[in-house]
């Protein structure tokens, strides 16, 4: 375990089995539809790669890199990179580390629906239900958590943290 890290909430076996989980549901829903799964970057990037292995349907991949935090605090909304294809008539899935105060996923899907997707969904690793503060829930959730900042498998503080392969909590005084 790494030094900075309190407490593992879930460990890589943990998340692969979810996956398998969450891609049995995902099959079911979208098994006659054109998918493309959009990853958030750079968080989602762990989670769509373990996700995408169980997932047996043709779907694409495309990416968007959308910021709304700085160390813990949210802050305005900004597109750093756009997806690079047409989403008009196609069933959106976006793929998200952790749904937190939901800020980024409404300002997101509201987008892609402005863009004329056939529908638009949410799966993430992680369901921070005590942050919300936009109306916004995800279809397909992995883990719901506490109320803590939590680091690994994709998730950081001040992008460190990423690459570790499990979920854990981050020592307070790391970020404080």
């Amino acid at each position: 375990m790494h030094k900075d890290v309190k407490e593992i909430l879930y460990t890589q076996e943990e998340i692969a089995a979810k996956c398998k989980e969450l891609s049995k549901l995902i099959m079911n829903d979208y098994h006659d539809k054109e998918v493309i799964l959009i990853g958030l970057l750079k968080g989602s990037v762990p989670f769509l790669a373990e996700l995408s292995k169980h997932v047996s349907l043709d779907v694409t991949f495309d990416y968007m890199d959308v910021s709304s935090y700085e160390g813990v605090e949210s802050r305005t909304i900004t597109i750093k990179k756009d997806v690079d294809q047409d989403v008009k008539g196609k069933h959106i899935l976006l793929v998200e580390d952790i749904l937190d105060t939901g800020k980024t996923l409404s300002t997101v899907m509201a987008m892609f629906l402005e863009r004329g997707a056939a529908s638009v969904e949410i799966v993430t690793m992680l369901d921070k239900k005590e942050g919300r503060t936009y109306p916004i829930e995800a279809k397909y959730v992995g883990f719901e958590i506490p109320n803590a900042f939590v680091i690994g498998f994709g998730l950081d503080f001040n992008e460190k943290y990423r690459n570790l392969p499990y979920v854990g909590i981050l020592k307070e005084e790391c970020y404080k």
